[in-house]
């Protein structure tokens, strides 16, 4: 997510990385991480990816997203300000770390416990939690790393016994999204995650996992039964399909925000992957609603 904004503010320890971002670029990126992340929308509009949840969001949305859940928040291009940002959040990310199985396992730690459960699926905060939750993010990136730490506890521990909390991505979703025990195809597909917008240099990727290129390729196709091209072309057409429920976006900005370089190899690839076209993909999803 740190490449697609302009750094403002950030305090980095052993528990935390907190920060106010703000987005000055057309284009945001499908991504996930290892992370658990809470975002606050202070500035912008736009829709809000989780998963296989498309909602839209305004200044105030509060979402809650757990490791490994794939999100973005695509800003309305109208809405850029006079700052020339379409974006601005203040985000919290940590990992259990800070939070151990022996806190978890205490009576007065079965809130928190709750919250991160939720937050697999992902949560959009709403109501009177919103309020106390917005109040204590606005506060976290100038505290001292104490009461910092104090004061995420009584934030995690609001959400966990709210009531009000929404899910967002589907139970079926999570039944589907990948998961692997072999630490390369990991490492793999996170790359391809997070750089399918660029040109895939297969050096770089065998770098990363420390195998020469003619291994890397025969390895992945091995594991996964298709090449890394096709792989990421997947991965190309997964975010196009959020995309395309968008009516605001013409078929041609679909086919450049998801990554693909031309508009003959999109059709091509996106039907190969869905069995129709993307002009066919949207009025289905049209026929729907």
């Amino acid at each position: 997510m740190t490449a697609l904004f302009e750094k403002i503010i950030e305090k980095k320890d052993e528990s935390f990385f907190i920060g106010i971002f703000q987005d000055n670029l057309e284009k945001s990126s499908w991504h996930y991480h290892n992370n658990y992340e809470i975002g606050f929308i202070t500035e912008g509009s736009g829709k809000r990816i989780v998963g296989d949840s498309i909602e839209e969001f305004q200044p105030g949305d509060l979402a809650f997203i757990g490791p490994n859940l794939p999100h973005v928040w695509i800003a309305d291009k109208e809405s850029r300000m006079l700052s020339k940002r379409t974006l601005e959040m203040v985000f919290l990310q940590f990992n259990l770390n800070v939070i151990s199985d022996q806190l978890l396992s205490l009576p007065e730690f079965s809130n928190v416990k709750r919250a991160l459960v939720l937050s697999e699926r992902g949560i959009q905060i709403i109501g009177d939690t919103l309020n106390e939750v917005s109040e204590i993010m606005l506060q976290l990136p100038y505290l001292k790393s104490f009461d910092r730490m104090l004061h995420f506890f009584m934030l995690m521990d609001i959400i966990g016994k709210s009531n009000s909390n929404i899910q967002l991505a589907s139970k079926e979703y999570l039944k589907l999204r990948f998961t692997t025990g072999n630490k390369r195809i990991a490492a793999i597909h996170e790359f391809l995650m997070n750089n399918y917008r660029d040109e895939v240099d297969l050096k770089r990727l065998a770098e990363l996992v420390n195998m020469a290129e003619g291994s890397l390729c025969r390895f992945f196709k091995m594991n996964m039964g298709i090449t890394i091209f096709e792989y990421l072309n997947k991965i190309k057409t997964e975010f196009a399909c959020k995309l395309l429920m968008d009516p605001d976006l013409s078929i041609m900005e679909v086919c450049f925000d998801s990554g693909f370089n031309n508009i003959s190899h999109f059709n091509k690839q996106f039907k190969k992957n869905t069995g129709v076209p993307p002009s066919e993909y949207r009025k289905r999803f049209k026929e729907l609603l």
